[in-house]
């Protein structure tokens, strides 16, 4: 016992020659356990998380199992139905085409968005210094605009009798003198994609770009000298590097523009028809808002978020296995 008690003392108060010779021992450091101070510092922020999302959404989840509309607002008691709200979204055929609607527009505007984004990315890297500073400038100036103000421009430059897209087409030899784009489904699909595009295309290129810069340049230098071409450097060395980057800006744009709402509603009140351009979360707003049948708006919304859930989660699993590889 008396030989550990020295073992312990030697590990935890190390010594240090003296000028004598003979070697002094420092004081003893004592040790702080650090196991739970991470999970204290992060304590606040989580606590304030649950609040601030947790409270919402378990309140949302109750609203959907009630009938809740115009006359509880004033009061009344809310009763209780159950899964009749959701029994009824099953049934409802309408909701199902939305949700088709809805799926195909948010993968369109996500491929065509880390396309064009990526595709900028790598071409600011061609760039000299001050191009790429002034394509950067306007890139977030493009981004920084409020929703609202780019809308107004948009709905001017379609507009079926002043638009200059109209004017620009006719001139070019098309037939879209008075084309109405608003009011055929197709085109309205196509104007609100260009405009989800447009205001999402700068966050992924600054993204890509910040990912690109950690790419090594020796690599690809010895890779172009053993006779790498460009398409081979991108495939091989480039994409792998930033791949982790590419997973979370993907992901993060599924969920963008599955819940898109601004650009849809606004667009639907220049001149678009309700019932054909709504997508999930314009109903939501509508059957809420707009009807009084919030128990239903829950409901859709619950659905919305598992299905958001479903679409992301190949993301996750391969974000996750990134993560561990």
């Amino acid at each position: 016992m008396h030989s550990t008690a020295l073992t312990a003392t030697a590990v935890d108060a190390p010594t240090e020659p003296a000028e004598g010779g003979r070697p002094v021992a420092r004081p003893a450091r004592r040790r702080t356990p650090r196991g739970a101070l991470p999970y204290a510092l992060v304590l606040p922020a989580l606590a304030a998380l649950c609040v601030g999302l947790g409270y919402p959404l378990a309140r949302q989840l109750v609203l959907s199992f009630q009938d809740y509309g115009l006359a509880q607002q004033f009061g009344q008691p809310a009763p209780w139905v159950g899964l009749d709200n959701y029994r009824a979204l099953v049934d409802d055929t309408y909701l199902w085409s939305l949700v088709l609607r809805s799926v195909l527009f948010c993968f369109f505007c996500a491929g065509v968005t880390m396309a064009v984004g990526v595709g900028i990315a790598l071409l600011l890297r061609l760039m000299s210094t001050t191009v790429r500073l002034l394509v950067q400038t306007a890139l977030l100036l493009a981004w920084a605009m409020p929703v609202l103000a780019v809308l107004t421009v948009w709905q001017w430059l379609f507009d079926s009798q002043y638009g200059v897209i109209n004017w620009t087409l006719t001139r070019l030899g098309g037939d879209f003198a008075g084309h109405p784009w608003l009011l055929e489904p197709l085109s309205f699909f196509l104007v609100a994609a260009i405009v989800v595009v447009w205001m999402s295309v700068p966050f992924v290129a600054f993204t890509v770009y910040a990912g690109l810069t950690q790419v090594p340049e020796e690599l690809l230098e010895a890779a172009e000298v053993d006779g790498a071409d460009a398409r081979s450097r991108l495939r091989h060395i480039i994409l792998p590097v930033i791949r982790p980057v590419l997973l979370v800006v993907g992901l993060l744009q599924v969920i963008w523009d599955l819940r898109v709402f601004t650009q849809i509603y606004v667009l639907q009140k220049a001149g678009g028809v309700t019932a054909d351009t709504n997508l999930l979360g314009t109903y939501i707003y509508r059957s809420g808002i707009g009807e009084g049948r919030f128990g239903t708006a829950a409901a859709v919304a619950v659905f919305m978020l598992v299905l958001t859930i479903v679409l992301t989660s190949p993301y996750v699993v391969r974000m996750l296995r990134e993560e561990e590889s």
